[in-house]
């Protein structure tokens, strides 16, 4: 998982068009894309598109960003959700771990409800969305095994904060928003979960989303939400481990299977040691190769 594109639910064409925009997963959204009149014409846009797609083994996988706890949304979105037979629950506004527990159950409910195996969907949840959110970003371990993403983004908090930006002049993160995002990412590591970067909304600017990119993939995250099709080429050519990146990591595990798996070693003069092993059986896995 590299890249997440969004697509509103109640917008068919743009639905169709992300199935062939190379993302690895297509979130169609049913909250802050889709007006509060319209919710019901989301969830059934949500669910003819997934009755057209979700049987085709040639596609992304497709998770449904549902609307929060607080919304009053989330069964009959869910059940609308799990019923058509989506991949994945995106959960907004996230505040906490205990939250994810919640959800776990009301999933499993209604995978019972319709006939899905059990444990089949999975969660990724937002969770920097209000400042209580950010402070439980530390929360999220073992709390439930459908976890598989934890994203962060600027925008909700910016509102939440009563911030006029969440960039200063330069383009980079203030520092309310810089912090959202490193704990977001220790979060994600503690939980044993992918860590995924927030969207880049300048969708003309591929020269920013490039830097951002390569910035996120720097620090440790390994996927990038999206707005835009334009914008999932350049997020998956940053996350992809580069053919050098590949052949070193290999030549990494190689060297410690061949010396019996020791706790260092030396590689071309240069000592290593497990975390060393543990970065390039990371990169490994990231391209496929594990």
């Amino acid at each position: 998982m590299r890249s997440l594109l969004f697509v509103p639910a109640t917008e068919p064409r743009k639905l169709d068009k992300a199935l062939a925009s190379g993302a690895d997963v297509v979130i169609v959204d049913l909250e802050d894309s889709v007006a509060a009149d319209a919710k019901e014409t989301g969830r059934a846009g949500m669910a003819e598109f997934l009755g057209a797609h979700a049987a085709r083994t040639d596609r992304p996988k497709i998770h449904v960003r549902i609307n929060g706890f607080a919304s009053g949304l989330v069964d009959a979105d869910l059940d609308a959700a799990v019923a058509a037979g989506c991949d994945g629950i995106m959960l907004p506004k996230a505040a906490g771990g205990a939250e994810i527990t919640r959800l776990d159950a009301k999933i499993a409910v209604a995978e019972a409800v319709h006939g899905i195996p059990d444990g089949r969907t999975r969660i990724v949840a937002i969770v920097t969305e209000t400042a209580h959110a950010v402070f439980q970003a530390g929360t999220y371990r073992g709390a439930s095994h459908r976890l598989t993403g934890m994203a962060w983004g600027a925008e909700d908090l910016s509102a939440d904060l009563g911030a006029a930006t969440a960039r200063g002049e330069d383009g980079g993160f203030l520092d309310a928003f810089r912090l959202a995002r490193t704990l977001t990412l220790l979060g994600a590591v503690a939980a044993e979960t992918s860590p995924i970067d927030g969207v880049f909304t300048d969708f003309r600017d591929v020269a920013g989303l490039e830097a951002e990119c390569r910035a996120a993939a720097r620090d440790g995250f390994t996927a990038k939400m999206a707005i835009h099709p334009a914008q999932v080429p350049v997020i998956n050519a940053a996350f992809t481990p580069s053919e050098a990146e590949v052949a070193e990591a290999t030549r990494i595990v190689a060297a410690f299977a061949a010396a019996g798996d020791p706790g260092v070693l030396a590689l071309d003069g240069i000592m290593l040691d497990r975390p060393h092993l543990l970065r390039a059986r990371r990169v490994l896995g990231r391209a496929g190769r594990a």
